[in-house]
């Protein structure tokens, strides 16, 4: 019988390996995966916490080379400002070229038509997959976590998409040992999704722990908004207050941000990272199921739009 000796001194013992570590490491795999299969990836950028860690990890993954591929965001015109301004400083600072696909525009040329509701989130999908199709993007990184919804949380890393951008949830494919089946025919691209085994709370310790900078709007700040559905909105050229909903000054912070018409704001007087931190750890919900109208339409909301093209 083959017996193993312990260390004696535990500053002889392996060293922990942090989750936050393993966790970058992974995501660091993904990318160089994907830059050694793929011909045209890019990464889908809005602007928010989860774009923003891809790009970090990206710079780290191809340092000190630069990142090989561009940004896509897919602009509602909806957007909130300080966001935009974000996405336009940090591409600039690390040299990333950024392609722009603008809902407005095919609100203009017809298109799209604006829905009754105002809300521009599910009018993505059509510019979204024009802008893969035009710049033979093959593959597509995205933000998307497992914690975050239901839909999300049965997708792999690497999710093929059919020649029209459609899921098939039947097409899933085994990822044994971190290996990944980049293949795919003409026409096909697959989404890519580095971040599926993180939660919210460990995107904010990652945000700390690597001083990420972010939208101001991640953290709490004085802002008039209104009560719908149970949520803190806030007025822009989407519309709003309606009759009946009473405008009010609160401090507020956004958890997660996109469409200013259905993305809510909670509560908050977490000013700084670390607050934010103990503020997540606390919360019950969440961000998408705390602050996004579009998600709950339905129970199957999200995996509808996702089978349609959306990520």
């Amino acid at each position: 019988m083959t017996t193993v000796e312990l260390p004696s001194d535990p500053a002889e013992a392996p060293p922990q390996v942090d989750n936050l570590d393993a966790l970058e490491s992974e995501a660091i795999h993904i990318f160089r995966e994907v830059a050694g299969e793929f011909d045209r990836p890019v990464i889908l950028f809005s602007g928010g916490k989860d774009s923003t860690v891809l790009v970090h990890l990206a710079l780290k993954a191809f340092w000190p080379a630069p990142v090989p591929f561009p940004l896509l965001h897919v602009d509602t015109g909806h957007n909130f400002p300080e966001v935009l301004a974000f996405r336009d400083e940090l591409a600039e600072r690390h040299d990333l070229r950024l392609v722009v696909a603008s809902v407005q525009d095919y609100i203009d040329d017809g298109r799209l038509q604006e829905r009754p509701d105002g809300t521009r989130n599910p009018l993505q999908t059509t510019p979204l997959l024009d802008g893969i199709s035009e710049n033979r993007f093959d593959a597509v990184f995205g933000g998307g976590r497992r914690d975050e919804e239901r839909a999300r949380a049965k997708e792999r890393i690497f999710s093929l998409r059919n020649a029209f951008g459609q899921w098939d949830p039947r097409r899933q494919r085994p990822e044994l040992w971190n290996l990944y089946n980049g293949k795919h025919r003409p026409g096909e691209h697959v989404r890519v999704f580095p971040l599926s085994n993180w939660t919210e709370l460990d995107i904010w310790r990652y945000i700390q722990r690597e001083k990420i900078e972010l939208p101001e709007i991640y953290y709490a700040h004085r802002r008039e908004v209104y009560l719908r559905d149970g949520m803190w909105l806030t007025s822009g050229p989407w519309g709003g207050p309606r009759e009946g909903e009473v405008p009010a000054s609160k401090m507020v912070r956004y958890r997660t941000v996109g469409d200013g018409s259905c993305t809510g704001a909670v509560e908050s007087e977490a000013y700084t990272v670390d607050d934010v931190i103990a503020e997540v750890a606390a919360s019950r919900l969440t961000e998408r199921g705390a602050t996004r109208a579009d998600d709950r339409l339905s129970e199957a909301a999200m995996e509808d739009r996702k089978r349609e093209g959306y990520f």
